[in-house]
């Protein structure tokens, strides 16, 4: 399935062309309605002449909200750009078209509306003008078609030339990374909490666990729907609305990307490569600029961190804004102190790293378009997510980030383990199209620049980048404070638990947890642990008790009583080291168990014994025996 998006000024019909073709006013709001103007993203959907079934998002043209055709253009497939013939191509038509061009939209078709308000030959001047604005940009190539939604006129054709058109849209990839960015969010009475967005690169299903990204919570599937049909599962490449569970309105925004839980990073720096707009002579786009990033269907401020200027685009990469090469030799217009390039002139390309004031969820490969002032200034793809600070005098830093942006032996093999981390080395060479000696080589270069981490897990190696690591150290320390919250007298959380949570195989957790440099092993407590510097705290109270607990204990020796004291409480004493669980009510004071195991070991010695007869050595009941005597056997002092 694909996704239609609209294009063009404000006022030039394109959500009536919508309604024309679908049936459905993409106008939801009263006050749209009202006034006649498009102020939010509009959905709808229509089978086409072949049977191919489409949704539409219709975005509004008025310039004030630019920013929300943004949020609708960043996953579509093919553009619907809407000319009026009346007024021709104006200001927020040519916007739209430089957005188009630097998302690299290349499949779409130009609609020129309201035909039937104007003669042939002032039509032939209007299609005159849109094949010019159209040349040099990625829908250069793009079919137009004259029609009337309010006469109807032409709109059978311009299906026929929609489904043309998407017969050269390749299939959407199920890289098995699904993530779904939201740009809506709402109440369904009877089902609770909504949103909707076009799902990318894999697969939802109904009861999935998924996150929302960045700062959102983790949430329950409850259900999926396609065009108001309930899905068990979602495909790639559809719109989706996914009802939550657990969750309100207020938990979620627009801009957010679903994802499963713990699988897709936050950005606050991200390498890429940039177009500017504008030909020779027009503003450049300078060193340390402050900028809003708009990536799906999010936005952030930021600022440009100017790296280099760029020459052709590497084999292989469409570069930012489907450039394919000829885009221009990145002119210097200005060389800061130390060599530093400090701007990339207008209709140049060039390498940045750009510093962001509040996380964007985006992964390598994914496009954005950078605003100034309200103004499209610049477009480009995301290289690196989360990289260091660069030197920008270090001439080798532009060499790095070209590497890893054409595809080279050691990108693939990061591509590849993103998406397996942690994993064998076996699994990710199956899936990189390299040969085994250039695996080897790549996956060890990787190693020794610490931009991947190999871990020993017995005879095994287990491989993760060094993002996956910091990923997998911030779940397991959100996972502990959480523990904290929950059990606050607990010394440590039990490793099997923080292994479920990490969503880890016994392999990959033994190799990783003790990598991690905010958890350790809690003491004596093997099985637990712990954020470093975390300690219970008893209050007055709790102290007291304990105190007494401790005490009676001591007296009992052997024999301890049952107990009517809080289980947490009781947890404290035994990982402060005060007490022994035996199990099945069974609780000595320590100094008492340390005896009764001297006791037990020293009849041992003389020959094997009863139940009966260990009994009657400790001076206890037969119940407190056993539970003593299998705490010996599950130790390894004694086997039964």
């Amino acid at each position: 399935m694909f996704v239609i998006g609209t294009a063009g000024h404000v006022d030039h019909g394109k959500s009536a062309l919508v309604e024309a073709l679908t049936g459905t006013n993409p106008d939801r709001l009263a006050e749209e309605q009202e006034r006649g103007l498009t102020i939010e993203l509009g959905f709808a959907w229509l089978t086409l002449p072949s049977g191919r079934e489409v949704s539409v998002v219709d975005v509004p043209g008025h310039v004030r909200f630019v920013r929300h055709m943004l949020a609708g253009a960043g996953a579509i497939d093919l553009a619907l750009l809407v000319v009026a013939a009346d007024e021709s191509v104006m200001p927020q038509t040519r916007e739209h078209l430089d957005i188009l061009d630097l998302l690299a939209v290349e499949h779409g078709i130009i609609a020129i509306t309201k035909s039937d308000l104007v003669d042939e030959e002032w039509l032939d001047l209007v299609e005159e003008e849109a094949r010019a604005l159209l040349a040099g940009t990625s829908l250069a190539d793009a079919p137009i078609v004259r029609c009337s939604a309010v006469a109807r006129d032409g709109l059978d054709e311009l299906l026929v030339a929609l489904d043309a058109a998407l017969d050269g849209v390749p299939e959407p990839r199920d890289i098995g990374r699904p993530r779904l960015g939201i740009d809506r969010v709402f109440t369904m009475p009877g089902f609770g909490t909504v949103v909707t967005g076009t799902l990318l690169d894999g697969r939802l299903r109904v009861g999935d666990s998924v996150e929302a990204v960045p700062g959102g919570p983790t949430a329950r599937i409850r259900g999926l729907q396609t065009h108001r049909t309930e899905r068990d599962e979602a495909e790639p490449g559809t719109r989706v609305a996914v009802n939550l569970s657990g969750l309100s309105t207020d938990d979620l925004r627009r801009g957010q990307v679903l994802a499963p839980a713990g699988r897709l990073m936050p950005a606050r720096t991200i390498d890429a490569r940039l177009r500017v707009l504008g030909a020779a002579g027009d503003r450049p786009l300078r060193h340390n600029l402050r900028v809003a990033v708009h990536a799906g269907a999010d936005e952030a401020q930021g600022r440009v961190r100017v790296l280099g200027t760029a020459g052709e685009v590497p084999s292989g990469d469409a570069g930012p804004a489907g450039a394919t090469g000829s885009g221009g030799d990145g002119e210097i217009e200005s060389i800061g102190e130390g060599g530093a390039i400090d701007e990339i002139a207008a209709g140049s390309e060039g390498w940045a790293q750009i510093v962001l004031t509040q996380p964007l969820a985006v992964v390598p490969g994914d496009l954005f378009v950078l605003r100034v002032s309200d103004q499209t200034v610049a477009g480009g793809r995301v290289v690196e997510v989360n990289p260091p600070r660069h030197r920008r005098t270090d001439p080798a830093t532009v060499d790095r980030i070209a590497a890893r942006a054409a595809g080279t032996p050691e990108s693939q093999v990061v591509a590849v383990l993103e998406r397996l981390e942690p994993c064998l080395a076996a699994a990710v060479e199956a899936e990189v199209e390299l040969d085994a000696n250039a695996f080897e080589q790549a996956l060890a270069g990787l190693v020794e620049a610490g931009d991947v981490v190999a871990l020993t897990a017995g005879d095994d190696r287990i491989y993760l980048t060094a993002g996956g690591r910091e990923r997998l150290g911030q779940q397991a320390a959100r996972a502990l404070e959480g523990y904290e919250q929950d059990r606050p007298l607990r010394f440590a959380m039990p490793r099997e638990e923080l292994r479920s949570r990490l969503g880890l195989g016994q392999r990959e957790f033994s190799a990783i947890v003790d990598a991690l440099d905010v958890v350790h092993a809690a003491g004596e407590r093997a099985d637990g642990v712990a954020r470093d510097g975390w300690a219970p705290q008893l209050t007055a109270a709790q102290r007291k008790t304990a105190d007494e607990v401790v005490a009676q204990l001591a007296a009992a020796g052997a024999a301890p009583p049952r107990l009517e004291v809080d289980a947490e409480l009781l947890a404290y004493l035994e990982g402060a080291g005060r007490t022994v669980d035996c199990g099945d009510g069974v609780v000595m004071a320590a100094e008492a168990y340390e005896q009764a195991v001297a006791t037990a070991v020293e009849r041992l010695r003389a020959g094997p014994a009863t139940l009966a007869e260990l009994r009657d050595a400790l001076g206890t009941n037969r119940r407190a025996a056993q539970a003593f005597l299998e705490t010996l056997d599950r130790r390894g002092v004694t086997r039964r």
